[in-house]
């Protein structure tokens, strides 16, 4: 799945989460850092895995019981991101997948790397 990040997401996770840290409004200070500029909040980039874990693979009821992600470059307000998640191993006697899981932005480069746990519930 994929979605384009706007400045208003930077705002509703702020309200959201209480994050207020000024690499994601203050352009002047942002420039500064190592960021090189305005900087999206980690829980927006990583929010398209949480819709691809319960929209598309494994689906509907899917909920995640461990994540582990490295954060390997930034994403920034206007970038396109899309999130990829791989099932690597299924549990037989439970509902209990593995994943593989990456954030990629529109020029290729992975933002997020790493793995996930899940649990999927029978909704039926």
């Amino acid at each position: 799945m994929s979605r384009t990040i706007e400045h208003d997401d930077i705002v509703r996770f702020t309200e959201l989460s209480g994050d207020r840290n000024p690499v994601h409004y203050d352009a002047d200070l942002a420039a500064g850092t190592p960021l090189g500029g305005i900087v999206v909040q980690g829980g927006v980039t990583t929010a398209i895995l949480n819709a691809v874990v319960a929209e598309r693979l494994p689906g509907p009821g899917t909920v995640f019981m461990e994540t582990h992600w490295r954060f390997l470059a930034p994403a920034r307000p206007g970038d396109t991101i899309t999130g990829e998640v791989t099932v690597t191993r299924v549990r037989e006697d439970k509902p209990i997948t593995w994943l593989d899981t990456r954030v990629v932005r529109q020029d290729g480069e992975v933002l997020v790397d790493g793995t996930a746990t899940c649990w999927t519930f029978d909704l039926g």
